[in-house]
């Protein structure tokens, strides 16, 4: 019988509280040998933290702003868009052996299992959502790319939107997604927006922009908005990790 590393007990065992740089080592730890089984861990996170795709580099400005802001700059080898870690965000990670078949050849298919488990679990906490199918996620990406200063935040993770991510009901994103594949094993990782960020501090960070924080405000939700009331970490994470099992058929 398969169990999580993250364990089978439930409740705040599930949630591992921790710097952005701890989530990102534990994610490079487990691909730099070969996965065995999969593997499914819950973060929340100390401070606030800047965390940047793949391809986005930190330049000297960017650096600098962080120093100013005094928030760690974490880089993460998936791709996506820049995220603002801290208490409002909910991560999760999957690892999962290269041969696993939900590891499937299509990278944007293989999001849609793991985008279908968060958006049940979330729906099961009461929030009207759902994943995003892919010709959905391009008609809203024409659109927001439509608006005036359309592209201005799609730097961030929550200001664009790709297929088998978390939408609400009212049409803002909830829920981002990444991957990596090596050929160790496939990494599928997550953000949920448990309460609104700090925007502004995100956008003086990474772009300096006004108007890319009225627009992150205006696409993205979190489950505290949705809900009208305070959420639980400890209990968003233990649904989440429930639907990914499920999904997985691993014993709980």
């Amino acid at each position: 019988m398969e169990r999580t590393e993250a364990g089978a007990a439930r409740g705040e065992s599930r949630l591992r509280l921790v710097a952005a740089a701890e989530e990102q080592a534990w994610n490079e730890r487990h691909l730099s040998r070969p996965v065995r089984a999969p593997l499914i861990a819950a973060w929340s996170y100390r401070a606030p933290a800047v965390v940047l795709g793949c391809s986005q580099r930190p330049d000297a400005a960017i650096s600098a702003a962080a120093r100013a802001a005094r928030v760690a700059l974490v880089e993460r080898r998936s791709g996506g868009g820049a995220v603002l870690a801290g208490p409002w965000l909910l991560g999760v990670s999957v690892v999962l052996p290269p041969d696993h078949p939900l590891v499937v050849p299509s990278v944007t298919e293989s999001y849609r299992w793991f985008g279908e488990a968060h958006a049940a679990a979330l729906r099961r906490a009461g929030i009207h959502c759902q994943a995003v199918r892919v010709a959905t996620a391009r008609a809203v990406g024409r659109w927001w790319r439509s608006q005036p200063a359309g592209t201005t935040a799609r730097w961030a993770c929550f200001g664009a939107l790709s297929p088998w991510e978390v939408m609400t009901a009212g049409g803002r994103k909830l829920s981002g997604m990444a991957q990596v594949r090596r050929r160790t094993g496939a990494l599928l990782v997550s953000g949920t927006l448990l309460a609104q960020p700090d925007w502004r501090l995100l956008c003086r960070v990474v772009d300096g922009s006004a108007g890319a924080a009225a627009q992150l405000g205006e696409r993205a939700s979190s489950c505290e908005a949705e809900l009208g009331r305070q959420v639980r970490p400890d209990r968003m994470a233990r649904l989440i990790v429930d639907a990914l099992q499920d999904a997985l058929g691993i014993q709980g």
